[in-house]
């Protein structure tokens, strides 16, 4: 499978670029530093440092059991590292809860679906704008005056969703009764509905076939060229990274053993060992 973005017409000003690609990219929007985390006596990540550039695709790989979930949850506030640090841009946060990290514009899907099965995929997109709704419960239940208006502006905003995502057939339809591949589109579309400036995908094309990879990745490549979103990816096809992704962190029992280009993460002898058990 080949979807390679299209690198015409970019900014050519600022920042650093992707090697190879004259791809342009901001300033460090997300860093992480020295991570540390355990349970119990088993370590689950060990010293890990790594950034996120403004507008990049940002891709985390590893075996399993690497700790690439694990990272996640620490950077959303699932979980409290015991040691390092995440900044987002440039404010230092520790203890933050899932909600307040949300609040802050880092949005989170899940490698296990979590979405509302007996709701409509208009009605799962619309839980993605709780943050921004600003009128009362009870307002919002009677949906007067200024509630009503808000409920508006807010559905109009996930329809625009919709139609980006190509779902608008499917807008009615109880997310429960989708194909696989389209729950995860919706899944996506929750997430964009935060209007995150960070989206962290967690195994976003798992379970999927060939066409609703390809499908998934033009998404992911359009989010990050149109909306301008930045996107941390774990991903398990190393055809889809090698082929989105500007630069890629390797991971393997908890600790960080690659960090780079995708070309040369590829040729990365410990990256090579992890996958295949051989420095051929």
């Amino acid at each position: 499978m080949k979807i390679m973005r299209d690198h015409d017409g970019l900014d050519a000003g600022g920042g650093p670029s992707a090697p190879g690609t004259g791809r342009r990219f901001g300033e460090v929007i997300l860093d992480v530093r020295s991570i540390s985390l355990a349970f119990g006596g088993v370590k689950a990540l060990s010293d890990i440092s790594f950034d996120v550039r403004e507008h990049e695709v940002r891709a985390i790989i590893g075996p399993n059991g690497a700790g690439k979930s694990s990272l996640l949850n620490c950077i959303n506030g699932v979980y409290q590292p015991q040691q390092g640090t995440i900044t987002f841009r440039g404010k230092l946060f520790h203890h933050m809860k899932s909600r307040q990290v949300a609040e802050m514009g880092i949005a989170r899907t899940f490698q296990n679906l979590a979405l509302f099965k007996g709701m409509s995929v208009l009605d799962n997109i619309m839980t993605g704008r709780n943050l921004r709704i600003k009128s009362n419960l009870l307002l919002q239940a009677l949906r007067i005056g200024p509630a009503e208006r808000e409920e508006i502006r807010h559905r109009e905003y996930v329809e625009r969703i919709i139609d980006f995502l190509e779902i608008q057939a499917f807008r009615k339809t109880p997310v429960g009764q989708l194909p696989y591949g389209l729950q995860k589109r919706v899944d996506l579309g929750r997430a964009l509905a935060m209007e995150p400036q960070v989206l962290l995908l967690d195994e976003p094309m798992a379970g999927m076939n060939l066409e609703e990879k390809q499908d998934m990745c033009r998404f992911i490549l359009d989010v990050n060229d149109e909306f301008g979103t930045t996107v941390v990816l774990i991903e398990h096809d190393m055809g889809v990274v090698m082929d989105i992704s500007d630069r890629v962190v390797v991971l393997d029992y908890g600790r960080k053993i690659g960090d780079g280009a995708p070309e040369e993460v590829r040729a990365n002898p410990d990256v090579i060992r992890a996958y295949l058990g051989t420095s051929h």
